[in-house]
Formats: structure tokens, sequence, C-alpha cells
């Protein structure tokens, strides 16, 4: 298949204090979000100047792909639209359409299956096409790449990372807890977003080489009565932790009879420290750079656990050729669809009936 153009799509996020409430009302127009957990949200934002990081994060990509893109050999011009800010999709489809775009590749910033990571993003896509006209590109979606080998093993080395910014000898024990953003368990049930969270947090920990860890949910936004999917991360780290704090008093008490130097062992390796890994998001949304690198860091000061942070996959230059690759699988029948574990590749086009809104 020929394609004459790479368009990236997004979320979008506020770049000004000014930018916040209209942005947030897009997010939320048509779900029954209480106005007063809007307002909550609203101060997350002006915690960091109204300034998402998501919008930076995404012009830093999108250099590198032009870069890589033009090392392969690939004449694809790059373009970029977000579902909820500027530069909006509907927009950037209409400056498509009339540069003469024909037939375009979509890379969506998420690695996942779900009404909200996936197709929500291809209903996005058609209304901006249906904006556009008679003139606009046809447009298709690069498949879910949760389990290609570019992107566990981005997340992989952002793990060893986080590791090696603890001290030497409390690496063995970390504990790894991956989060990802909540979405309510009637989409969850008709999706399987959860299952593919689960299988790349086990192919990272294996690769890392870590038996020790777990999946948790952030950033849940419904009405209270609403069930999404748990647990929340901070939640899970007090009771992680008090589970632990449990073990090192048994540890501390089997060892109060020994001498001075099982004692001391035994308080160095009573509690562990965590390694919180962002893997539902590729790069540091507001959903990381507050409700992780704040709320749940505060949770853990408050605790006393030692806390480190795994960055996303942003820029990484093996998540940067990971996308080339997909562009390259497409633009060729020849090519292989690495996928590893046991879920293999997901399809190029969903069914269009897959990961339905669940209301």
């Amino acid at each position: 298949m020929n394609y004459d153009a790479l368009l990236l799509v997004s979320f979008g996020g506020p770049e000004g204090t000014d930018d916040v409430i209209p942005f947030l009302e897009r997010v939320l127009k048509g779900r029954r979000v209480p106005r007063e957990r809007m307002m909550e949200v609203a101060e997350h934002y002006h915690h960091f100047d109204g300034v998402s990081p998501i919008n930076g994060q995404n012009r830093a990509l999108i250099s590198a792909l032009e870069e890589a893109l033009e090392t392969r050999d690939l004449s694809l011009p790059v373009y970029w639209g977000n579902r909820n800010w500027h530069p909006l999709l509907s927009d950037t489809v209409g400056r498509m359409a009339a540069d003469g775009i024909q037939h375009a590749l979509a890379f969506v910033t998420s690695p996942y299956s779900s009404w909200s990571n996936c197709r929500q993003y291809l209903e996005n896509i058609e209304e901006a096409r249906r904006d556009a006209g008679s003139g606009a590109p046809v447009i298709e979606k690069i498949r879910p790449f949760f389990n290609h080998p570019g992107f566990i093993e981005t997340m992989a080395a952002r793990v060893r990372s986080a590791l090696d910014r603890l001290p030497e000898e409390r690496r063995p024990r970390a504990h790894l807890v991956y989060t990802a953003h909540s979405i309510p368990l009637a989409m969850a049930g008709g999706c399987a977003y959860e299952a593919q969270l689960r299988e790349a947090s086990r192919l990272i920990s294996e690769r890392v080489g870590k038996s020790s860890w777990a999946l948790t949910f952030q950033s849940r936004s419904g009405p209270p009565a609403q069930p999404w999917l748990e647990p929340d991360v901070c939640d899970y780290i007090r009771s992680f932790h008090e589970t632990d704090a449990a073990r090192g008093d048994a540890a501390r008490e089997d060892v109060s009879r020994r001498d001075a130097a099982d004692r001391a062992d035994a308080a160095v390796h009573a509690d562990r420290d965590i390694v919180v890994i962002p893997v539902g998001f590729i790069s540091d949304h507001m959903e990381v750079a507050y409700d992780l690198d704040v709320e749940a860091r505060a949770c853990c000061d408050e605790l006393g656990v030692r806390m480190v942070r795994a960055e996303t996959a942003g820029t990484h230059p093996r998540f940067v050729d990971m996308i080339v690759e997909l562009v390259e699988e497409r633009l060729s029948p020849s090519a292989g669809r690495p996928a590893l574990g046991v879920l293999g590749p997901w399809p190029d086009r969903c069914p269009t009936d897959c990961c339905p809104l669940g209301r």
C-alpha cells in the first residue's frame, strides 16, 4: 500500500492558564463528571501554570520521527492533530486535504485497545474527514503496539534507569508498580485493555529480571457510584506498605536474638522501595506529572516509602525506531509483524463493533 503522509494523533493539552477550563470542558463534554471534579482537575493544571507537558513532548517526538524517517529514506511528511486541543484534528485533516494528501497512516499515542484509547480516535478521525469534505484523505490507523518489541525494550530501559537511581544494595528487593489510566468497568468489559496492560507489564518485568510487580490504575474521573478499574495506585501503595511493614516487623522480631550484624541486615531489607512505571502512557500527560509526580509521591513521602518514577517512552531512540518499523510494515506486505508474548500482533483494522463505549 502506498501512503503519502504520517499523521500523529494525540489527546492534546492546554498551554496556558486561559486554556485550562475550555480544554477540560471539551474533554468532558457529554460525560457525567461533576463540576467539582472538573475544577479539582483544573487545579492540577494550574499547579504547572496551566501548561500540560504533552504538547511539547509531541513536538519533540515529531522532530525525532522526521529525522528517523529521513534516515530510512521514507518521504512522508508528518502532520499532527489532537482530539481535545490545538492543533485540532479536524483543522489538521483539512490542511492535509488542501496539501493534496490522499492516503495517510495515523499513529495514535496510545499502545492499547479500548474505546477511549483506540475506538474514539477512529471516530475522531472519521469526524475530521467528514469536516474536510470530499477531498479528505483516507486515513488508516497503525495497530496497537503494547507488545511490540520496540515498546517493551524501551520501557525495560526506562525501568532499568529508574532502578539505577536506588542505592545498589536495595535494588534487588525493589517492587515494580505499573500504572495506567483507569476506565469504567462497563467499558473494560468490552475490550482487551486490562489484558494488554498486564501482558505489557509482565513482558517488561521479565526483561528486567523482576518477579515482584503489580498493575494499578490512576486518574479516574467518573461519578463515585460508577465502578472503575482498580486498585488505585495510591491505595495500592498504602496497602503494600502496610503488608511490607508487617513483614519487616516479623523479620526484626525473628532476628532480635541474633547478633548486631544480622539486625542491621534486617533493617536494610525489611522495607522495600517501589518503582512507579506509567506503562499506560507514552509521554508525560498531566496524569503523570501531577497524579504520579505530585500525588503518588506525596503518598509515599507520608508513609516513608522510597519511590522512583520511571520515564515514559517519550523520544527514546528505540521507541522512535519502533514507530518507523510500524510504518514500514504497512508500506510493505512482506514485512514482518513482530509481537512478544502470548497475545500476538493486534490486527491493523479493528472490527466495527470492537471496544464499545460501554455506557
